[in-house]
């Protein structure tokens, strides 16, 4: 990637793995120039999430470099440039892109084969939160579950960016949702329809099982890892299956490495098992493995979930707008948990 024309921008780098304070807006005196195969965009929202606080600490097994780097795992803008080859997509369209790193920033340079069509007349700032969030979700349900309409999952987490839009896809889905969080966001869950458990008031095993009539779940989806693993498999039904997708209290010192290997381990293992379990069993998803293994999988769920953005059958919630200068502050509140839906960044202001 070349730079040139004489163009003030702006991105966050990072040049160190720390907290929130690592996070530093850099200015930068010439656009970049696609190479070949490749495009410009001109963002317009970058979205924020908890897998970026992993990826700055330091703690994200599909990155750990080099420094410095720009950080954002998905983004949404407009094509600004085209390099030599490439045709599609057009200048001026709106597309969205998953980067893993490279989205707080006003202009990024990405793979013409990567970004998906957006649709006329959808909120940047809302379609934002579906290559990630809304993608990790409804691969989960659909490929990873294969859930069909009807059944009961489990949510462990349920107020934050996926687990959010697990709820809402579970209402366009018609399933019957239940999620965990902390008592300050019990209305969030309960205003997807969800019921709702304070995960500190009690042993919410028990308060599924009860919920269930002693049944238990189809499915639960868990990103907290480690230990956890076994207290969310515990709830399945007969037949059921844990998709674990994150290490959450690895991420945050609460956990060793260790334990959230075992964590791992414990799915494979009780994937095995499963005819001795009650045809219980245990999948492990990775959105970056998803699209690596799948790429054709990617662009068609994302047009998918964009129409159903479009169509209004799925409404993302957009818990704040923020300029790049906010970045430190969004990650400090990306850290206390809880926030309802996705922080947008919005370079231009």
């Amino acid at each position: 990637m070349q730079q040139d024309g004489r163009v003030a921008w702006e991105h966050i780098e990072i040049a160190r793995f720390g907290g929130p304070d690592v996070l530093e807006r850099v200015r930068e005196d010439a656009l970049p120039v696609p190479g070949p195969g490749e495009v410009r965009i001109k963002v317009l929202a970058a979205g924020t999430g908890f897998t970026d606080a992993f990826i700055r600490m330091g703690r994200y097994p599909d990155f750990k470099g080099p420094l410095p780097f720009t950080p954002g795992y998905d983004l949404v803008g407009t094509v600004d440039a085209l390099g030599e080859g490439v045709t599609r997509p057009a200048l001026g369209e709106m597309v969205a892109d998953l980067t893993v790193v490279g989205g707080y920033t006003q202009y990024a340079v990405r793979p013409a084969a990567s970004p998906v069509l957006v649709p006329e007349g959808i909120d940047p700032a809302e379609a934002v939160c579906l290559p990630l969030a809304y993608m990790t979700a409804y691969q989960m349900l659909a490929r990873a579950a294969a859930i069909q309409s009807g059944a009961t999952i489990l949510v462990v987490g349920a107020s934050g960016s996926v687990g959010t839009a697990l709820l809402d896809l579970a209402r366009a889905m018609r399933l019957r949702a239940i999620g965990t969080c902390s008592a300050a966001n019990l209305s969030v869950v309960e205003s997807y329809g969800a019921q709702a458990i304070d995960y500190r008031a009690g042993d919410f095993v028990e308060t599924v099982k009860s919920a269930t009539g002693g049944r238990g779940v189809d499915a639960v989806f868990d990103a907290i890892g480690g230990t956890h693993f076994k207290r969310s498999f515990s709830t399945l039904a007969k037949g059921g299956v844990l998709v674990g997708y994150g290490s959450q209290t690895m991420a945050t010192g609460g956990e060793s490495l260790i334990a959230a290997g075992l964590g791992l381990a414990r799915l494979k293992l009780w994937s095995l098992l499963s005819p001795l379990l009650g045809g219980r069993r245990a999948v492990w998803y990775s959105i970056t493995d998803r699209r690596k293994a799948h790429p054709g999988q990617f662009a068609e769920d994302l047009t998918k979930l964009l129409g159903c953005l479009k169509e209004g059958r799925i409404r993302p919630v957009v818990a704040d707008r923020l300029p790049l200068s906010a970045a430190a502050d969004v990650h400090r509140r990306i850290e206390k948990g809880g926030l309802g839906g996705k922080v947008v960044l919005l370079p231009w202001g």
